[in-house]
């Protein structure tokens, strides 16, 4: 948990971009009061510093509180609200990696990683989302994933591979190859 976040009981506290408010509140609000009727949490929303206050609706459990926290997280590193109502989904999750740890010189490493999560014409994003069925947003200097945790593994495991500076056909070889394997497990899953 990061310093951004205090929990207790009945409430956590989440500190977002100013620039994502818009974002979690929605046109006239109804982001904002999509998640609060999803969760039964109370959202308290302080634009001018960027933090959110997540509060239990008095019978909301702990794990609605936990992944309201999470949705919030999830608009806050760029991810549109359609996409961040994925993790009340049973077993997906949010992963944020922060690409300061691996540019260690300077900002203009960090874009360069950045584009090449991207790739042109967003064409290198768009390929492992569609194997992997992950979202992937890179906003500020992270990259962020949202996917169950089957798929998770392997946007991860594409997504280090670039960071790396593999060449994107590499990591297209890669996705491709263990595509059969991922549907297979998935499957598996579905029977247990």
């Amino acid at each position: 948990m990061s310093e951004d976040e205090k929990v207790s009981t009945n409430s956590t506290n989440i500190r977002i971009p100013r620039d994502r408010i818009g974002a979690l509140v929605g046109r006239e609000g109804k982001t904002k009061s999509e998640i609060e009727e999803i969760s039964g949490c109370k959202l308290d929303i302080d634009s001018q510093q960027g933090d959110v206050l997540i509060i239990s609706g008095g019978v909301t459990d702990a794990l609605k509180i936990v992944s309201t926290a999470e949705v919030v997280k999830a608009i806050g590193r760029g991810f549109s609200p359609e996409r961040a109502i994925y993790l009340y989904n049973d077993g997906y999750q949010l992963v944020v990696i922060s690409l300061r740890e691996f540019a260690h010189k300077g900002s203009n490493r960090i874009n360069e990683i950045k584009g090449r999560i991207i790739g042109r014409q967003g064409k290198t994003r768009q390929i492992v989302e569609d194997i992997t069925d992950c979202f992937v947003c890179v906003y500020g200097d992270t990259v962020s994933i949202i996917g169950d945790y089957i798929s998770m593994r392997y946007a991860l495991q594409a997504v280090q591979m670039i960071i790396e500076g593999k060449k994107q056909r590499t990591v297209y070889t890669f996705l491709e190859s263990r595509a059969k394997e991922l549907k297979a497990e998935r499957i598996s899953e579905a029977f247990r």
